[in-house]
């Protein structure tokens, strides 16, 4: 991980992930999906984690598959192998490899808000969309670049987006790979906001929610990702459970007290 994803803990346990693949505009290589893996693995496991901030280095946020890792006619690879391995297995949870660098965000039982400049193609574009909030500068470049390459967008990107950009419009610009910049992105619903300094926003919008009640976060987060295909019934049970873990708990009580008295809330982890 240490030459493709760097992570360094801030205050209040908000963690600044960065792709630092910089002489490849953080491109993805074999090395690059490991490192993105690993890292999700450490959040996972990381005490008194409150908000991930995940940016690019250098000149982009990610500019896609290093093609040159898709290998070439007899390099004994067979069909269904790509640069992660087996595209059928399930390797990480309900995802392979190549889907869970994008759908790991996901799961991750924390906000994660992607800053997203320069360029952010194919795999990089799917990346960002696994990021529960999206802040992109205006010209960034976008797409959804597989069908340049005859392939199949194929990194959790369809499983991201409904519910957040229009069906045709997805197709669209599927079946044309056509380029688009990052206040368009943000025009169709791929993109939360823009900025002209987003990873300057995405900290400042982290450091607020890092004053949040830990676990009423996580509750909302759990429900925020239900909401794609849960039944109404569902989502109301819901709701309700994720209601009783956090209420009248002392971090609950001190989230009130803060909020009264006007100051930074204390929470016992």
């Amino acid at each position: 991980m240490k030459d493709r994803v760097s992570i360094t803990m801030l205050e209040d346990g908000v963690a600044d992930v960065r792709l630092i693949r910089t002489d490849k505009m953080n491109a993805l290589d074999p090395a690059m999906f490991a490192g993105i893996a690993e890292a999700i693995a450490q959040l996972k496991a990381t005490k008194g984690l409150r908000v991930v901030v995940l940016s690019g280095e250098g000149r982009a946020f990610c500019a896609g598959l290093d093609l040159s890792s898709l290998g070439q006619p007899g390099d004994g690879k067979k069909q269904g192998e790509g640069a992660t391995g087996s595209l059928g297995s399930r390797s990480h949870g309900i995802a392979n490899l190549a889907q869970h660098v994008a759908w790991g965000w996901r799961e991750l039982p924390v906000p994660v808000i992607a800053a997203v400049h320069g360029i952010a193609f194919g795999g990089g574009f799917q990346i960002m969309s696994g990021a529960d909030i999206r802040i992109i500068h205006p010209d960034t470049r976008c797409a959804i670049m597989e069908m340049k390459w005859g392939l199949v967008p194929d990194m959790a990107g369809f499983p991201l987006w409904r519910g957040n950009v229009r069906d045709d419009v997805i197709r669209e610009l599927t079946y044309t790979n056509r380029e688009f910049k990052g206040a368009e992105a943000h025009a169709l619903g791929f993109a939360t906001k823009v900025s002209d300094t987003p990873l300057e926003d995405a900290l400042w919008l982290a450091r607020i929610m890092s004053g949040k009640h830990p676990a009423a976060m996580r509750g909302a987060k759990v429900l925020c990702n239900a909401m794609a295909d849960a039944t109404d019934a569902e989502l109301l049970a819901l709701e309700s459970s994720e209601q009783l873990k956090v209420m009248r708990t002392p971090n609950q009580l001190e989230a009130v007290a803060a909020e009264m008295q006007k100051r930074r809330a204390v929470f016992a982890e």
